[in-house]
């Protein structure tokens, strides 16, 4: 046989001949190519299934992972056009408090508060869902700076209007606003005849008959300017209310303050007499502004 042939032998278990078969070398050659060849090609397709499975499973994560994004983006653009809607509510607010305080604008005054309608809904971020991706979120991004700085305005003008309130509260808590006691008026602010021979003259305030040792309260918050004894006033308190306030309390038995202490509107300051030029207990009450006697019933609630 030549030399570029082999011979298999094929023994059978039972007995029986043993089968002789001639293989050339190029045949056996070919066949090794022919199985080297399969075992790539099935292990290049093992690699290639196992790469569309894994890329298979990760666009399926990607696509619930895209569906959970788009959902939040919603929520979040739900959430801006809520922010945005009570940002607009505040300002709306703002307007009516400095209506109301006489603090508006010129654009405030020509601001319609009785409007009917959604708010802004012509460009609210909900129109536009359907547009591409990256113009959703350019609108969010500008959205959000839009609100940040309506915010910021926002917290300046809440912050005068805080401002504002806080100075009117003070002013309220210094305007001599109620009855520093409780009584029957005797003798009005203006000109009378007086008690004291029937003579025409200028009463500076007005007086309050009630019994005697009577608290008499302080109506206002203020500074006690003066506490002293007048021939004609008789113990006298004067409390200085700032703003050019000062009111005065006559004829009282004694006083309860001591000159430049703090009192608080409802404070004791002193109790009913009828020291000095008196006909009986009673409380000359006298309000001045800048040093000019006025009606106290101007303050008086």
């Amino acid at each position: 046989m030549p030399k570029n042939f082999y011979t298999l032998l094929i023994v059978p278990k039972e007995k029986s001949a043993v089968k002789k078969v001639g293989l050339s070398t190029a045949l056996i050659n070919g066949i090794c190519a022919f199985l080297g060849v399969l075992v790539l090609f099935l292990m290049y397709f093992s690699y290639d299934y196992i790469h569309i499975k894994r890329d298979k499973a990760e666009l399926e994560f990607l696509k619930k992972q895209t569906v959970e994004q788009k959902a939040e983006i919603e929520n979040l653009v739900a959430k801006i056009d809520n922010f945005a809607n009570r940002m607009q509510e505040l300002q709306q607010f703002d307007r009516k408090i400095r209506i109301m305080a006489n603090l508006e604008k010129n654009r405030d005054k020509q601001q319609l508060l009785g409007i009917g309608g959604p708010i802004g809904g012509d460009d609210r971020l909900k129109s536009k869902l359907d547009i591409g991706d990256r113009e959703l979120i350019a609108s969010m991004h500008s959205e959000v700076g839009k609100l940040n700085e309506q915010a910021s305005k926002q917290k300046g003008s809440f912050k005068e209007l805080l401002d504002f309130l806080k100075e009117q509260k003070s002013i309220l808590a210094t305007t001599p606003s109620i009855w520093p006691v409780g009584g029957w008026v005797t003798s009005e602010f203006g000109h009378r005849s007086s008690p004291f021979g029937g003579e025409k003259e200028l009463h500076r305030g007005i007086d309050v008959a009630t019994r005697l040792g009577a608290k008499v309260l302080a109506p206002a918050d203020g500074i006690v300017a003066d506490v002293s004894y007048h021939s004609d006033m008789g113990n006298e308190v004067r409390i200085d209310h700032g703003r050019g306030i000062i009111t005065y309390y006559g004829h009282l038995s004694r006083h309860a303050v001591s000159q430049g202490a703090a009192v608080k509107r409802g404070d004791v300051i002193g109790y009913v007499g009828s020291t000095g030029r008196s006909t009986g207990p009673h409380l000359h009450y006298t309000v001045s502004l800048h040093g000019v006697p006025v009606n106290p019933r101007r303050y008086l609630h």
